[in-house]
């Protein structure tokens, strides 16, 4: 009798929920990937052109267009639509707010958006491989 007693007060193991089926959340990623990559590599482009700009006082025109600027301007725009990506994964995951932040951080410290998003990569397939129960939504 002990024995059964033991084995029905076991601890169950906690049921991991999602916020969308495994292909959204997948589908989510790989916006968040591409992405990352394109802030990260504007956000090294915007420090050439700061470096560029501050450091030796010219501006990087091309054929008229004044480079400088429409980098400035390209950033800033991907860099919304990098936070978007950002919501759209951490809603999907339910992860605390701290991790929004954390990804979103990415996106402002040079090189650091590629070593978030790798880290980011392999966490949220772990999680996904570790709970294949929470699949099914709907």
């Amino acid at each position: 009798m002990s024995e059964s007693a033991s084995t029905a007060k076991a601890p169950r193991k906690k049921k991991r929920r999602f916020g969308g089926t495994h292909a959204q959340i997948r589908s989510a990623l790989k916006f968040y990937k591409v992405f990352s990559y394109v802030t990260g590599v504007l956000l090294l482009a915007l420090v050439v052109e700061m470096i560029a700009k501050y450091g030796f006082d010219t501006e990087i025109i091309v054929g008229g267009v004044n480079l400088s600027i429409g980098v400035l301007i390209l950033h800033g725009w991907m860099y919304v639509v990098y936070l978007l990506s950002d919501f759209r994964l951490w809603q999907l995951m339910r992860w605390p707010f701290s991790k929004f932040i954390l990804i979103a951080l990415g996106g402002v410290v040079p090189f650091l958006s590629f070593v978030v998003e790798g880290r980011i990569h392999k966490q949220v397939l772990a999680e996904l491989e570790a709970h294949p129960e929470a699949a099914k939504r709907y």
